[in-house]
């Protein structure tokens, strides 16, 4: 049991909370209008927070990360991002097209 106890806590305090907002946002939004200022708003926020996440994973990269050098990860946003727009906005291809060049140079430049 000691060795289950780890991803039982992180099932009772990581997971279930946050699944219970989520599920209560759910049921609160089944009523609004998809173009009412209230979900235009909340919508551009979200928007602007994960922005600022996938920022600072580029700019200040945690863990092994850090050892691919800034321009290969700027790089791999910007393929990324491009493979997004060219293959009709699939964030599939997109992330798939940035993970690559990211394992590409982490094989290339890492330990």
């Amino acid at each position: 049991m000691n060795e289950l106890a780890p991803y039982l806590i992180l099932i009772l305090v990581g997971f279930l909370p946050n699944e219970l907002w989520r599920m209560l946002g759910l049921v609160l939004a089944r009523g609004l209008n998809e173009n009412s200022q209230i979900v235009l708003w909340s919508r551009a926020v979200a928007t602007a927070i994960l922005t600022g996440v996938v920022a600072k994973l580029i700019f200040f990269a945690p863990g092994d990360l850090a050892s691919v050098p800034l321009g290969v990860r700027v790089g791999a946003a910007s393929v990324g991002f491009a493979a997004f727009l060219a293959v009709r906005r699939s964030v599939f291809v997109g992330v798939m097209a940035g993970e690559a060049i990211l394992v590409g140079a982490g094989l290339f430049y890492g330990s």
